[in-house]
Order: structure tokens, then sequence, then C-alpha cells
């Protein structure tokens, strides 16, 4: 894949704030395959995920998704230099955990190399939160459960207005909900893999969202595409 072309295609557009996700799906709409989104993925769909990245501000993930999926530290990388140019090197990982249920010495914390952001609610176990401030910056948003319209106001306030969702779908759900959700970039793998995994939006029944396609290319059968929020739905 051309580097400066995705580029082009993934930028930002200028507006004050502005939410992406980025997911992918089996041919038949399953958004993970034996567990993990991971084994749906390509190398060109890690060299579109690791764009988007860099590209943003904030990257916000679902506690089950960390859990899962492994996730490690997120360092700087050769490729971001432009892009990233006036801001810090790598953008931070924002979790959303309402129960801190996360191993604090893993690599994700512990070797992180910009300090995560941990975003809560206040029904959150204290012991749990002490120990969580310890490795990142608590974001207390919600009272029973960690509002995300709440946490996304939040990041915004501190600079974090490119934001970046990578699921999980039940994340993304509650993303779509509070009507946040400005774009989808969508991989489509070209494989049919049954089972019972979940779509990639997993929630309560929201109102229809309506979007339009902005962009798709096609590389080892892989289609990746990228879809906007309505202007009409906007208003």
């Amino acid at each position: 894949m051309d580097v400066t072309e995705l580029t082009n295609v993934y930028a930002y557009p200028p507006t004050d704030r502005w939410l992406r996700a980025n997911m992918v799906t089996s041919l038949d709409g399953a958004a993970s395959y034996e567990g993990k989104v991971s084994h749906l993925g390509s190398e060109a769909d890690q060299q579109v995920l690791s764009l988007l990245r860099g590209l943003s501000d904030v990257v916000i993930v679902g506690a089950n998704t960390v859990r899962v999926e492994g996730y490690g530290p997120m360092p700087p990388r050769d490729s971001w230099r432009d892009i990233r140019r006036g801001r810090p090197p790598a953008p931070p990982l924002a979790i959303v955990s309402a129960r801190l249920d996360l191993d604090f010495d893993a690599p994700v914390f512990a070797d992180a190399y910009v300090r995560p952001i941990l975003i809560t609610c206040a029904s959150a176990p204290e012991e749990r939160r002490k120990r969580a401030e310890q490795r990142a910056e608590v974001l207390v948003c919600g009272d029973l459960i960690a509002d995300i319209g709440e946490a996304l106001d939040a990041l915004a306030e501190r600079g974090l207005t490119r934001q970046l969702s990578e699921g999980g779908p039940r994340l993304l759900a509650e993303i779509a909900a509070a009507g946040r959700l400005d774009e989808l970039c969508l991989t489509l793998s070209p494989r049919i893999v049954a089972g019972t995994g979940p779509r990639i939006v997993n929630g309560p029944l929201i109102e229809d969202l309506p979007m339009s396609l902005g962009n798709v290319f096609e590389e080892d059968g892989f289609l990746f595409m990228r879809y906007l929020r309505t202007e009409a739905d906007k208003a």
C-alpha cells in the first residue's frame, strides 16, 4: 500500500473533534474468530491500523479487548514521525473499565511510552482505583457504569480531539448509542468463520445511523472501507 495515499485518505477532517472507529469483520459478519479479532486480520490490515493510531490523539478501547487481544505498550513508530509533528511521538491508550479488572503490572501499563488513561465510574472498587492511579490517569465518568459520552468530552477537553476507537463491539455500541460515531473504518476479511462471534456492534438497539461510503480499496482479497456519518443525521 502507498503510505502517502493512505495518509491522505485517512487524514482527520478539519473539525473541532472527530471520532472514528476501526473494526474488522468476516464475510459472514463475525467480529472475531476463535475469540480474537487479530485472527481475522492481515499484514495490510495491520498497516492501516498502525496509520490510524499514528494519526489519532488518543486510542480508545474496552478493557475486555485489552485482556483478550493481549494489548501491549504502543511506542512511537518511525512511520509516525511526519504525521505526529507538533504532537507527542505516540498517542495514549484510553481503556474503558467499570470494575478496573486489569493487570496493572502488565506491559500495557508497566512499559507504556505514554501514561495510559483509565476511564471508569464512581462505583469502581476503591482499592482497584488507587492501584490504577499508580499506573494511569484515572477519569471517573458516570456512577454505576462508565458514561462514554462524558468520557469522550473529558478526553476532548484535554486536547485529545482526534479520537480512534478500536472496540470491542460493546464499546462501539455505546459510542453509537451516544451519537458520537463520526466515521467507521471497516475491514472485510475474505473468510467465512461461522460460530457465535459477535457483530462489530453488540449492544442495545439504537436508532438507525445512516452512513455514506467515503472510500474503498482492496488488497489480497481484503476490502478496506471508510464510512462517514451523513450530514443529514448530524443535523
